[in-house]
């Protein structure tokens, strides 16, 4: 009636078909538990079929609602044991021959167990009873979720007449409704039209292609919700049929005139590009039919084992490929009779293999008619060709795999491979389905492995493309980001980089500035972005050197100099070039920074001098770095000082640091004094300036030199350890770096001295090897090397050097070599000097030692001290040297530096030796005696009283007398020696008498000898020869000595402790 009143009120012509009464009978379940209710069902359809048994014989149609329920209503049937009862099911998928099953005749009682399809597709003879669950799987699009869906839902009200009538078609009938009447009286009238249960994407083409107008207007008999016609053209536009506005394109054109789901039809058209027309059109006519391979319900274990032939680890779409292709290779040898046979044994649907072929030869020749089929080959399609066909019609129907084997699809929806699938227990990453449908779970049916790249090229239209991080990349000279591209929520990119430029031109070019040129992250030969860095290099320095951060301008403000210059889109080095190269001719200056561009306030006037690039120190030039950054490590200055000239910095002058810092740590050194002291100096920068007026750098060091000058301007003394220069701030204490030679730090730190003493013996190597000079020779045994140099200068890789001459004693013989330190030059040519003369005059010295009577003598005394070969080389160094080099007028010792000098000195020597030789065995034997009287007096048990004296006096015999003493005790305090021993004879003797005036004398004697003790061990550490005011003073300090304890024997010199205290001032500014 709707449709004839659609029509202009058409009008209807009835024919009734013959039916008798049926009665209906409500049996409704008792439980509405929904976990209870599958077995209140059984149940209840066990208990309506034990009530029609009792109404007489006839067969009787039960109504589920799906396959499963079937079965297990069919496995309580059996197990109820009905007599002279035959239970068959009925639905869609069951075969051919189990669907004729329900028409063949029988004996007995007929029970039929069909879905819906008994309701209008086919009529079940025979039947007077009806069981009616009143439920049914009705096929159902979710717009929402795009999934075609099957729920179980309430039949309508005309779908149970339906259902009832039925039993009524061959006599009176019973319908068991397995539902009370008010909840039948409840359900809608009619079943909803397909229309308003499914997509209309291929309605909507077909009305798009026929030009009917817009489709929300068209005058339906049921018109659609407006939702699933929007539904429908999203899949259109997701198919590339219509554009956004929904207007038909040339691709949408084709796909309508292909008879098939818009879906398969957009397969076949990408066919064509793939060069896979062949295998889609298999394909594509397979899903649009019913799939050919069966199933029976009793022998599901040999069907899935005759059909695993077919199957495809990666796709279950080649299954069909396969099938195809053996259906077709045994058809051209079997006769239909046979191939009928063969379908049947191998579970295989012969009438829809014909109507699969069918479909395949009409599809063939619309492709072909089309102009399409010109792409088809000779070669099977590869299958990254193959499946990118089929993917452009199922783009919407992808999905990613989950850690619990599931698959998250399009808009968030989660699924799972059917279990039939070739693919279910190993799944790929990335699969795409045929369709997906939702019964007790949403199922993915035909499905196969995909690469999500493919997606990306097939679905330009429909990604969504977001970008974080946008970043500048030096290497490309670009602004990168990381792109992420999604597909209906699926990430098919989780993260790419990109250029960014085109995307967001205006962020990109900010980024560019900033990084590219402000921040100078570039590769740029550009001659303005030299000079640029190179400007800003000097401010930026300026401001490390003055500690200041104020001077340089901002970043924005550089930002903006570039900013009002370079014009919008150019955001990368490439585009920038091109630009830049145009208008430098038109403005060579215009990207060239001027200074007051980047001087916030003009910087201290004599900042250079202040500031030094260079530390002079003895000719050598070490380079300095500042760094203003309170929390570094190299905050401050630093100086860089090459391995090879580490022993010839000397560290008391980087006390001096630079003269912009040296307020500073003047001012901090005052503050760091005690309080007792500071308040005598304050306010510190007054006493500062005033120092800054009379200092300046030098050798001394700065504590020793401030106080100084405090005590003349104040008159309060300082001591040396009031001062705390480590507690100073890291910025006021030099940094010193050391390099080797291949330019890699190997030290840093702040003391000078403790890197001096770790590295000395590898700087002293280093030195040797970069010091490879001209004159350097091995085993020297003439003086055939011309005259020696105090100083040589040479330079290696650019860096000057010094180096120091000498004749150096080593384990092979006598070398030339250039040392690092002039001291210990001066020593090793003493030393060297002396053994040159021993080759010279081996015969003499040989006949000496031979004539020498006190040697014997002195051995005996020697023992204890050291060995008889020792002994004679100590007083052969003595002899050579006072006869050689010792100048007889004057007393002085003189260091032959050229040959002729050295001539002079051997002449000299020949001659003077035999008498130094008895002059010198004379002293020697009588200081050894001595030595040896003193030794043995003091060995016995002595009074306690006199431990400190005793103490001190062992002390200072060892300082006298040792194993090399005889050389090394400088002229002319070696003549003195016997006299100091002998005045220790004398004080053991007022020991006995007066020990308490020795402790009041070893007093006075105390401090001084501590001071320069200390003094001495400092230099030692320093692997330094002490200096001649040190040494004389050690030796007025054993003068002291006889005037304190034995005064009778008088001293070389005036002597008192306050004289040698005065003097040790003197010597300690230079320490």
């Amino acid at each position: 009636e709707r449709f004839a009143r659609h029509f202009s009120a058409a009008p209807i012509i009835e024919v009734s078909g013959r039916t008798f009464p049926v009665e209906v009978r409500y049996r409704p379940l008792l439980s509405e538990d929904e976990d209870q209710r599958d077995l209140d069902m059984q149940e209840a359809i066990i208990a309506a079929v034990d009530e029609l048994c009792l109404e007489g014989s006839g067969d009787i149609l039960v109504f589920l609602s799906g396959e499963r329920e079937i079965r297990e209503c069919a496995e309580s049937l059996r197990k109820h044991k009905l007599r002279d009862t035959e239970v068959v099911p009925l639905y869609a998928r069951l075969s051919a021959a189990e669907q004729n099953r329900v028409f063949q005749s029988h004996k007995g009682r007929r029970i039929v167990l069909s879905t819906n399809v008994a309701e209008t597709s086919l009529t079940v003879p025979g039947i007077r009873y009806v069981i009616d669950t009143g439920l049914a799987r009705i096929s159902r699009y979710s717009h929402r979720s795009k999934v075609q869906r099957l729920p179980i839902e309430k039949i309508s009200r005309a779908s149970a007449a339906q259902r009832a009538g039925r039993c009524g078609r061959v006599s009176a009938g019973v319908c068991i409704r397995l539902y009370d009447e008010d909840d039948f009286l409840a359900r809608p009238e009619f079943t909803d039209p397909e229309i308003l249960r499914t997509n209309l994407a291929a309605v909507i083409l077909q009305m798009c292609a026929l030009r009917l107008g817009e489709v929300a207007d068209f005058p339906f008999i049921d018109p659609p919700d407006r939702r699933l016609i929007n539904d429908g053209f999203k899949l259109l536009f997701e198919l590339g049929a219509v554009d956004e506005q929904h207007r038909i394109t040339a691709l949408g054109k084709q796909l309508a005139r292909l008879p098939i789901d818009p879906r398969l039809g957009r397969m076949i058209l990408a066919a064509r590009d793939e060069a896979a027309m062949s295998e889609v059109l298999v394909i594509a006519s397979a899903l649009a039919i019913q799939d050919p391979r069966e199933r029976p319900l009793e022998k599901q274990q040999a069907a899935d084992e005759k059909h695993r032939r077919f199957r495809d680890q990666e796709s279950d779409f080649v299954a069909f490929l396969n099938l195809w292709n053996y259906y077709h290779e045994q058809a051209r040898h079997l006769s239909n009779s046979k191939l009928r046979k063969l379908c049947k044994d191998e579970f295989l649907s012969y009438v829809r293999m014909r109507e699969w072929h069918d479909l395949h030869k009409q599809l063939h020749a619309l492709v072909t008619e089309m102009g399409l089929a010109a792409g088809q080959h000779s070669q099977p399609a590869e299958y990254p060709a193959l499946h990118r066909a089929l993917l452009s019609g199922l783009l919407g129907h992808i999905g990613m795999r989950l850690e619990d084997q599931s698959w998250l699809g399009a808009r968030h929806r989660k699924f799972f491979i059917f279990p039939g699938s070739g693919l279910f227990k190993r799944g790929p990453k990335w699969l795409m389905a045929a369709e997906l449908v939702e019964t007790s779970k949403l199922y993915a049916r035909t499905v196969a492995r995909i690469d999500p790249g493919w997606v990306e090229s097939l679905a330009g239209h429909l990604l969504k493309r977001s970008y974080a991080e946008p970043h500048w990349e030096k290497k490309p000279a670009q602004v990168g980001a990381k792109e992420r591209v999604t597909l209906y929520g699926l990430p098919i990119v989780a993260s790419r980089r990109v250029n960014f430029g085109p995307i967001d031109p205006e962020l990109s070019r900010e980024l560019f500035i900033q990084h590219a040129l402000v921040e100078a992250d570039f590769h740029c030969k550009a001659p303005f972005f030299k000079h640029n860095q190179a400007l800003l290099a000097e401010v930026a320095e300026l401001e490390e050197k003055t500690r200041r951060r104020d001077l340089l301008v901002t970043e924005q403000a550089i930002f903006d100099f570039y900013d009002q210059r370079i014009p919008a889109g150019i955001y990368s080095g490439a585009s920038f070039e091109r630009w830049r190269r145009k208008a430098e001719r038109q403005q060579p200056q215009l990207l060239y920074l001027q200074r007051s561009d980047l001087l916030a306030q003009e910087p201290l006037p004599d900042a250079a001098e202040q500031f030094p690039e260079q530390l002079q120190l003895d000719g050598l030039e070490l380079p300095l770095s500042y760094r203003f950054d309170p929390a570094a490590d190299d905050d401050g200055v630093t100086v860089t000082i090459p391995l090879p000239v580490l022993n010839q910095v000397d560290p008391r002058r980087l006390e001096w640091l630079v003269p912009g810092l040296l307020s500073a740590r003047m001012t901090a050194l005052i503050k760091s004094l005690p309080k007792a002291l500071r308040k005598n100096f304050v306010p510190a920068p007054d006493f500062v300036q005033a120092l800054r007026e009379v200092l300046q750098p030098g050798p001394q060091p700065l504590t020793r030199a401030m106080g100084e000058r405090l005590q003349q301007m104040s008159g309060v003394l300082i001591p040396e350890d009031a001062w705390q220069p480590d507690t100073l701030p890291k910025h006021l204490q030099m940094r010193v770096r050391i390099l080797d030679a291949q330019g890699q730090e190997i030290a840093q730190g702040r003391d000078l001295a403790v890197l001096q003493e770790g590295l000395r013996g590898k700087a002293e190597q280093s030195f040797a090897t970069l010091s490879d000079h001209d004159f350097e020779r091995e085993r020297v045994n003439e003086w055939n090397f011309g005259a020696l140099p105090e100083v040589v200068e040479f330079s290696r890789n650019g860096v000057a050097f010094k180096g120091y001459p000498a004749l150096v004693k080593e384990d092979n013989g006598l070398a030339l070599r250039l040392l690092d330190d002039p001291a210990r030059a001066e020593q090793a040519l003493r030393t060297g000097l002396r053994e040159l003369a021993r080759l010279k005059l081996k015969d003499k010295i040989k006949t000496l030692r031979r004539k020498l009577p006190q040697l014997q003598r002195m051995s005996l005394h020697y023992i204890g001290i050291g060995s008889q070969s020792e002994l004679e080389t100590d007083l052969f160094d003595a002899i050579i040297e006072r006869a050689c080099f010792r100048d007889p007028s004057t007393g002085s010792t003189q260091l032959p530096r050229a040959s002729d000098d050295f001539e002079r000195c051997l002449s000299q020597g020949r001659s003077r030796l035999p008498m130094v030789a008895s002059e010198l065995g004379d002293w020697a034997s009588d200081v050894l005696a001595q030595h040896h009287t003193l030794r043995t007096q003091l060995a016995g048990e002595l009074p306690l009283s006199w431990t400190d004296a005793v103490q001190d006096i062992r002390a200072q015999l060892d300082r006298l007398v040792y194993p090399g003493f005889i050389s090394a005790t400088p002229e002319p305090w070696r003549a003195y020696l016997p006299r100091y021993l002998k005045a220790i004879e004398l004080r053991l003797d007022k020991l006995r008498y007066a020990p308490d005036k020795d402790r009041q004398r070893l007093g006075v004697l105390a401090p001084l000898w501590d001071a320069y003790t200390n003094a001495e061990a400092a230099l030692t550490r320093q692997h330094k020869p002490l200096s001649a005011e040190l040494t004389q003073f050690r030796w007025l300090l054993e003068e002291l000595r006889v005037s304190l304890f034995a005064q009778e024997l008088k001293t070389a010199q005036p002597i008192s402790a306050k004289r040698l205290d005065a003097l040790w001032r003197e010597i300690a500014r230079s320490l």
